[in-house]
């Protein structure tokens, strides 16, 4: 129930159909419960002898019971319409908005997290509502609504038959508890290797070249093996536990009807009852003991949709860190300066990644970031485009906390190319062209020159219908930068952020990128963290890392008098 009542809130626009399909199911239970009363109305009138003043009768009852089915199967077949458009409706909603959620998350989520297993939690735990919504709710209620309804009818026609035929129901519901116990954790497991047999495939697939490379055909082929085998075993295990189930309850039920006929014969051998009364028991009973036998052969059903609903409701009710605080504004205008006052980040407070950074990127400057790897420089840059929030401390654009802006304008002003170039499997043009879809063809190509990827692209035979194949992987690693470099320069974003976009290019193809961006300096605020510090000699000012703090600040030539850090680092890359 805590999950069904955590759901309700997503059925918002799809209620009235819902509704429908309930008050069609309520119809079409009543009409299923007056069945029998025809039934045996017909029964009495043929047991009083048929004559022919009597078929007029007989012929009455057999219509009106046609007509009473024929009108219960049509609300049936309205009930399933009216339940599945709302269902599939719900698992659209849903997934929308699952992936909208995801999108919200933080970087350091998506590190955290396989996404092979948010993969299955989109597409597979989703699709369970629609078992919720349009089988399994609406058949409990029919189901309770029957029970209920029987158990009124049977004792208003015979209380103690009615006593006896109860028997039955506490074993049964214990007999319900106990499955639900047993079996409810593996159906969760088996929704969790769902998304880990997600996960080792993405992984294999994506990895293909890498696992081949190495020889590991066979250890990824055991690792996925693996997955495929949890999975089957705790399938196995629930649905072998489940094969007791229903036939526990199926003995039980039986039962219940072996007591009520040889009671019912009793009662009728001392004339406490009569053969009519004694089969609309029997009618009754199969009626009485369906719903229970239904709840039965539902349960591994219900366990394994609320199993997936439960990750689904994680994912949604997951906090999001950053997202648009209350009260904030669109940036309209840019200029492009960027503050950094006292800014102290941490994932683990035990383990500092920034500690104190102060640091002014002034309107159309270059600013350059350096040092060893792992002090804290592109922390910096993903806290400029809020892809986290500063711990202690405060990033300002133009002199307004980011946080007081909508993350979309704050995007919509910062283009960034990272370190880790991702590109979709589409074509060129449409890679470039991402961040402005609108963009014309003179546009992107203007880009492309500017990147130094131009001449590249018209060498392919498809120019820039060439598609990229997936992240990229018909494209050597200096075209997937140069490529990610055009699209964040079509983006026409005054902030541009180059995360070491130059690591993975050649002498020339670097002097190409250097010369671009010697070109935005002065149209463009650009904060560039670099490996090869002969790219960034140019810069107004570069800040030198080291132990999570700043612990040089200067031009090239200054930095380069104080014979501190930055020039062992420079002689260094230069020697020889």
């Amino acid at each position: 129930m805590k999950v069904l009542l955590r759901l309700s809130r997503e059925t918002a626009g799809y209620r009235k159909l819902l509704v429908l399909a309930v008050l069609l199911t309520v119809s079409m239970t009543g009409m299923n419960l007056f069945v029998p009363r025809l039934q045996m109305a017909l029964i009495d009138k043929i047991s009083a002898g048929v004559t022919e003043a009597a078929l007029g009768g007989v012929a009455s009852l057999a219509l009106a019971m046609l007509g009473t089915i024929l009108a219960r199967e049509i609300c049936r077949a309205a009930a399933n319409i009216s339940a599945h458009q709302a269902a599939w409706n719900i698992v659209e909603k849903v997934r929308l908005k699952l992936y909208g959620t995801m999108q919200s998350f933080s970087t350091e989520y998506f590190a955290s997290v396989h996404t092979g297993d948010l993969m299955s939690r989109v597409v597979t735990d989703s699709a369970d509502l629609e078992l919720l919504y349009a089988h399994l709710i609406p058949e409990t209620i029919s189901d309770i609504l029957t029970f209920i309804g029987v158990t009124i009818i049977l004792f208003t026609m015979n209380p103690r038959l009615a006593v006896l035929t109860c028997i039955p129901i506490p074993f049964i519901a214990v007999l319900g508890q106990v499955y639900s116990v047993k079996i409810r954790p593996l159906f969760r497991n088996r929704q969790k290797y769902i998304g880990e047999i997600n996960t080792n495939l993405n992984d294999h697939f994506a990895g293909i070249q890498v696992v081949r490379a190495f020889g590991q055909e066979k250890r990824a082929a055991a690792k996925v093996h693996v997955s495929f085998r949890n999975f089957t075993v705790t399938l196995l295990q629930a649905l072998t536990r489940g094969a007791f189930f229903n036939p526990g309850v199926n003995l039980l039920t039986s039962c219940g009807l072996v007591i009520v006929l040889g009671a019912g014969g009793w009662f009728a051998f001392r004339n406490q009852t009569n053969v009519s009364e004694i089969i609309g028991f029997v009618f009754y009973i199969s009626l009485f003991y369906a719903p229970i036998a239904g709840l039965a052969a539902r349960m591994e059903s219900m366990q394994s949709a609320v199993a997936g609903a439960e990750r689904v409701i994680e994912i949604l009710d997951t906090p999001v860190d950053i997202k648009n605080e209350e009260g904030a504004e669109e940036l309209t205008r840019c200029e492009g300066e960027i503050r950094f006052d006292n800014v102290s980040f941490s994932y683990d407070p035990a383990k500092p990644i920034l500690k104190n950074i102060n640091l002014t990127v002034k309107p159309g400057s270059f600013t350059a970031l350096v040092g060893p790897t792992g002090v804290g420089k592109t922390t910096v840059v993903n806290l400029a485009a809020r892809f986290y929030d500063p711990v202690e401390g405060g990033v300002s654009l133009d002199g307004r906390d980011l946080r007081s802006l909508t993350l979309g304008s704050l995007r919509r002003n910062i283009a960034f190319v990272p370190q880790d170039t991702f590109l979709f499997n589409t074509t060129l043009a449409e890679n470039i062209a991402y961040a402005r879809p609108e963009a014309d063809f003179e546009e992107i190509v203007a880009a492309a020159k500017i990147a130094g990827i131009h001449e590249d692209i018209i060498a392919m035979p498809d120019g820039y219908d060439s598609v990229t194949g997936e992240r990229g992987v018909k494209l050597s690693g200096g075209q997937k930068q140069r490529v990610a470099i055009a699209r964040a320069v079509l983006a026409r974003a005054p902030v541009l952020i180059l995360d070491e976009a130059t690591s993975s290019v050649d002498a020339e193809t670097e002097r190409m990128i250097q010369n671009s961006i010697d070109e935005l300096t002065g149209t463009h605020t650009i904060i560039a963290i670099a490996h090869r510090l002969s790219t960034i000699i140019n810069a107004d000012q570069i800040a030198v890392f080291k132990d999570c703090e700043i612990a040089e600040l200067g031009t090239h030539e200054q930095l380069m008098a104080q014979n501190g850090l930055y020039r062992k680092m420079y002689d260094l890359q230069n020697a020889g």
